[in-house]
């Protein structure tokens, strides 16, 4: 199956508001999920794993601002406020507490889809739309993975992971950090045996050729590194 285009989910109440952005963002190439209440936008950011969260704060379970909290707590995921409250301690308060941007209702579509390609590019503003490093090439627009001409093909979480080892490159990111960035919580059962496996996965699918070294680096006992020194040297 292709990679779609990037995902955005969708938390807002009103059904009419849903369909407008619906119909007025999937024409861009964007992915849409859309779901009504904070429970299940908490719910559905674990299954769909967007790009980028538009964000009401007046929902009917959970207010917007604890949801902001909870996201952020699990990820860096760009979080656009989309809201009637228009007072500035709360687009204050929304910011301080992680979301990205905040636009105030009514707003035009042409605006938002403004606001989300600012939020888009500076989710990877340290590597640009496209992170090259020896022969793995990633094109986050496009979530395209390369190893020199040859497409590879990934999984969600093992696009996730590299997406999280990307961000962090050349740092070291320990199992615990690395957990809590995938699954949301360091209690997930078997998380850890879970993170070895994908690692083991995603790192075979890196590398193609058994005699160069692998881009992605264990640090014994500790986590793992992606390094963006080249790896096109004989191990």
């Amino acid at each position: 199956m292709e990679q779609q285009g990037p995902r955005i989910l969708l938390v807002d109440d009103e059904e009419p508001v849903r369909q407008v952005l619906g119909v007025g963002l999937r024409p861009a190439g964007y992915t849409m999920y859309q779901v009504g209440n904070g429970g299940e936008a908490l719910r559905s950011f674990q299954l769909v794993r967007p790009d980028l969260v538009l964000l009401d704060l007046d929902l009917p379970d959970i207010d917007g601002k604890e949801v902001i909290r909870r996201l952020r707590a699990r990820a860096f995921t760009p979080i656009i406020v989309i809201s009637v409250r228009d007072e500035e301690s709360e687009k204050i308060c929304s910011l301080d507490i992680g979301a990205d941007d905040y636009v105030t209702k009514p707003f035009g579509v042409g605006e938002l889809l403004a606001r989300i390609r600012v939020a888009l590019r500076s989710l990877n503003v340290t590597q640009g739309d496209i992170f090259v490093s020896g022969s793995l090439r990633v094109d986050f627009s496009r979530r395209e993975v390369f190893i020199g001409h040859t497409r590879v093909r990934l999984t969600a979480t093992e696009y996730d992971l590299l997406k999280i080892l990307i961000h962090h490159a050349d740092k070291v990111r320990t199992h615990h950090q690395l957990i809590h960035e995938l699954w949301g919580t360091t209690q997930y059962q078997d998380a850890a045996h879970l993170l070895r496996v994908t690692l083991s996965h995603l790192r075979h699918k890196l590398q193609i050729d058994p005699k160069l070294r692998s881009h992605i680096l264990t640090e014994s006992g500790v986590g793992y590194r992606l390094t963006t020194e080249s790896s096109d040297r004989v191990a």
